[in-house]
């Protein structure tokens, strides 16, 4: 049975197309886009329409690809821009009505669970406790648990595209900016319990990012991204790093790997390096897994069982 997953996010709309094989999930095929449809929307409380009609542009495209592969089940997964969006049910109803995709707009603690059960889907250790860690576009969400017991969940809301439109005003930012971003994360990453010595896994792009950048890498493929080590100090460096540079700078070293990403490439390491600090975590597996590949999981433990 082939099956096509999209996670429609802040920053990036992702799609997957998957194949249930012996109840296991064989990636087939991931398209990424970059329209950012929560640009502006902190600010101004609604997508725009050169946002939405991006938005519709990019899943028709994916529709092309769902039907090539002739898939039975599309699943399409809204998160926290269309939560805060004043005009999010009119646009589902749009894309409905044109594409007959229908959007599910997932709450925190169900966007959390996809992310949760997406980067557990394969090639990890079931049977001892794990932390993910979500940094979207929007928000940020902390997981732990084991993929039968779910053991702690939390949603923030900071996220890359939210964290940079809020803090950074100049580019690249000003040390005062970043200051301010980093003592705001002090004071929004609170009451978090979660075990120390757990085994963490960063997915979302900030992660793979910085893991491409780390590898030396010029084109992103998963492949080399997926299972890669992130230490601490590695991630601080970039930290130091990246804010020294201006988006052009950052786009121009690294070029394919950040495109779409250079403005907010920062706000995510900062993001990461101060979830590392507090959690006193060493290192995180990179995985390029997530809500995509847990919308399939729960499909599949809904219909399968």
């Amino acid at each position: 049975m082939k099956i096509a997953s999209i996670d429609i996010g802040t920053n990036t709309v992702i799609l997957l197309i998957a194949e249930i094989k012996h109840n296991r999930i064989i990636t087939l095929r991931n398209e990424y886009r970059v329209p950012r449809i929560g640009k502006g929307l902190i600010r101004n409380k609604h997508i725009s329409d050169e946002k939405i009609t991006e938005l519709i542009q990019i899943l028709s495209e994916f529709n092309t690809v769902i039907k090539s592969y002739n898939c039975e089940i599309v699943l399409a997964t809204g998160t926290n821009a269309f939560r805060i969006a004043s005009n999010a049910l009119e646009i589902v109803q749009t894309v409905k009505d044109k594409l007959r995709i229908q959007i599910n707009i997932a709450t925190s603690l169900k966007e959390a669970e996809y992310s949760f059960f997406g980067a557990l889907s394969d090639n990890y250790d079931k049977y001892n406790d794990c932390l993910i860690i979500d940094i979207g576009g929007g928000s940020t969400e902390l997981i732990s648990g084991r993929m039968n017991k779910i053991k702690y969940i939390n949603s923030f809301q900071t996220g890359v595209v939210s964290g940079t439109e809020s803090f950074f005003k100049h580019d690249p930012p000003l040390p005062y900016e970043i200051s301010n971003f980093d003592k705001f994360l002090s004071y929004t990453f609170i009451n978090i319990d979660i075990s120390q010595n757990v085994r963490a896994i960063a997915i979302a792009g900030t992660p793979t990012t910085l893991a491409c950048i780390q590898k030396g890498l010029h084109v992103y493929n998963e492949d080399d991204v997926e299972g890669s080590i992130l230490k601490q100090v590695d991630v601080y460096r970039l930290k130091e790093e990246l804010s020294h540079l201006s988006s052009k700078q950052i786009n121009a070293k690294y070029s394919q790997i950040v495109s779409g990403r250079e403005d907010i490439l920062l706000a995510g390491t900062i993001i990461l390096n101060k979830l590392m600090e507090m959690l006193n975590l060493t290192e995180v597996i990179v995985s390029t897994k997530g809500i995509r590949y847990g919308a399939i999981v729960e499909y599949m433990q809904t219909n399968y069982h």
